[in-house]
Parts: C-alpha cells; sequence; structure tokens
C-alpha cells in the first residue's frame, strides 16, 4: 500500500528524540484515559497482512490501549463494517477513538508542476491509479456517510487527514467543508477535526492556510489534531500554537524525523523534541496521542517506537 509520504512529495509538502517531562506524567496523565499509547493504523499498513484481527492483537499485544484508523473503502473499515471492527478492538481491551478522512477526492491533492521529470510524471500516475482503486469516500463528496459510520462504530473523533490548500479558494473550500463536518459531527455526537502536514505553514497572499482555518472556523466545531513531527518541520512552536487556541487542540500525533535526512523514522531514532508540548498538554486541551510513523516497516519499528515513548513517558 503506497504510504502518505508518497502523497506529500507530489504536493510538494516540507518534510528534535527528547524526554517528557515527569510532570507531564504527573499532571496530565497519570490516572486518566491520557494513560493510553495510541497509533494511526496508517502505520501498519503496508505490512499487516490479510488478518486484521492478528494485526490488531500485536497492537494489543505491543501495549497500545487507543486506536485511530485511516482505511476505509466499499462502506468498510479493514473490510469491516464499523460494528464489526469495534468488536475486534474492544475485545482486544482497546478502544477505537477516531477515524481519519480525505477532505476532497484524492485526485485533488495532486498536481504536476511545469515540466515535470520522469520520476515526478511516474509518481502522479501511480497516485492516479491508486486514487481510481481506492475510491475512498471524502468529506466534500460523503460527508454524511462518513459520519454515520462513524457514530455506528462509537467513535469520538472524525479527522480530516489531509485536504487541498495550495490556492485561496481551496483554503476557502476547506474552511466550508469543515465547518459542515463540525455541525455534522456535532449532531452525531462526535467531534470533528483537522489533522496537518507542513504545507498548512506555506505564505499564501500574505497569509496560511493553517491561520485562516484557525480563525475562520468556530472553535467548539473545529478542532485541530497537531502533528508534532510536521509542525517541527513547518519550524513552528507548539507551544505558541496552544497559547493563541488554549483548548482547540485535542488530539496529537507524536512523529519523529530524523531532520538531517528530513525523513520520518521510529519514535526515539529521531530529533523531535515532544517535551514541551506534552508538558502544555492542558493548554492545548488534549485528551489523545497517537504513534503515526508513515514509514514503518514491520512491527518491530512500531514495538520499538511504543517503547520509546514509554521510556519518555516514564522520564
Amino acid at each position: 500500500m503506497t504510504n502518505r509520504r508518497d502523497f506529500l512529495k507530489i504536493t510538494g509538502a516540507a518534510a528534535l528524540g527528547s524526554m517528557v517531562t515527569p510532570s507531564f506524567l504527573t499532571a496530565s496523565c497519570k490516572g486518566s484515559k491520557l494513560a493510553g499509547v495510541g497509533i494511526q493504523t496508517f502505520t501498519i499498513n503496508n505490512f499487516m497482512g490479510t488478518d486484521v484481527a492478528a494485526a490488531f492483537k500485536k497492537l494489543a499485544d505491543i501495549g497500545f490501549k487507543n486506536i485511530e484508523t485511516a482505511t476505509y473503502t466499499d462502506d468498510k473499515y479493514y473490510g469491516m463494517r464499523p460494528k464489526e471492527l469495534k468488536v475486534i478492538i474492544d475485545d482486544l481491551g482497546m478502544k477505537w477513538i477516531g477515524h481519519h478522512a480525505m477532505g476532497v477526492p484524492i485526485t485533488k491533492l495532486f498536481a504536476l508542476p511545469d515540466n515535470p521529470t520522469p520520476e515526478q510524471q511516474a509518481q502522479y500516475d501511480m497516485m492516479m491509479q491508486y486514487a481510481q482503486m481506492m475510491k475512498a469516500p471524502n468529506l466534500t463528496d460523503n460527508l454524511q456517510k462518513l459520519v454515520d459510520d462513524a457514530a455506528e462504530g462509537g467513535l469520538e473523533y472524525l479527522i480530516c487527514a489531509s485536504t487541498a490548500v495550495s490556492t485561496i479558494d481551496n483554503i476557502k473550500e476547506a474552511i466550508g467543508t469543515f465547518s459542515k463536518a463540525g455541525e455534522a459531527c456535532k449532531k452525531a455526537e462526535l467531534q470533528f477535526a483537522f489533522h496537518n502536514h507542513a504545507t498548512e505553514w506555506v505564505p499564501i497572499e500574505g497569509t496560511t492556510s493553517y491561520d485562516m482555518i484557525l480563525s475562520q472556523t468556530d472553535k467548539h466545531l473545529v478542532k485541530l489534531e497537531l502533528d508534532l513531527g510536521w509542525v517541527a518541520t513547518a519550524k513552528k512552536d507548539p507551544v505558541e500554537l496552544f497559547k493563541g487556541n488554549p483548548g482547540r487542540f485535542p488530539l496529537f500525533h507524536v512523529k519523529d524525523f530524523d531532520l538531517a535526512s528530513n525523513m520520518i523514522v521510529p519514535v526515539g531514532k529521531g530529533n523531535i523534541d515532544f517535551g514541551p508540548a506534552f508538558a502544555n498538554a492542558k493548554l492545548a486541551g488534549m485528551k489523545y496521542y497517537f504513534y503515526e510513523q508513515d514509514t514503518a516497516q514491520s512491527f518491530e519499528d512500531v514495538a520499538s517506537s511504543y517503547s520509546s515513548i514509554i521510556k519518555m513517558l516514564e522520564g
């Protein structure tokens, strides 16, 4: 399965391990639902095999408590209707928290530069084939279906994984879609949120798409899932974001980068300093965090990252 990093190469998205302070563990995590380390299961798509239950059991055996999914085609999550997958997750002692969906059809996320190189053209052609094969629902065209199925699965969050933000018109369309999604989720007793990459801080006509989304959407209807890895590559300070928008970041993605090579790596093998964000979890309004590694090659990578996160939390 093609990973999200390949997507970002085509769209031009830009791509420090430090300890989380013991005060975070005591003040924000200990004795609460924050104590459970979560995983975005996009991480394992390339190597999980065809036995979904067995793959999820491996996650439970490693120690993960919370699940966030990103695979949904033909009205099914990993080939199952929501209640079926929920039973598997619940029986393993885990909790299904949220799901990622695209904001627009995948084909609208990709744009070739003028005079593309053969490699760029080949990547683009591959993505178009992938998009046609997946036919994944998106928030623009299939909002109510996504909301209804998320509610049926007992999820707390429906999250936009990515959307088109390369022009002001794109951004305005995204803001409209997010506002509708926030209202639809509220009616279904869900919470809508938006997950960032680095492109949201690319300057455009004197502003950025992230600033526009923050300022032009309702803070109660549209929350943010802050990907700490992409925030670091965009050279943004997560704590400053929290100060300007307290309580708006209930979800974190714990993603590590080797900034010298600009590669996503297992947590603890890169340079991202997660400490400040976690130490300010209360200011952020953070409720859940999920390890994500687009480049993971095996469950060994996953177990290694889990171990590193536990060591961080233990100080």
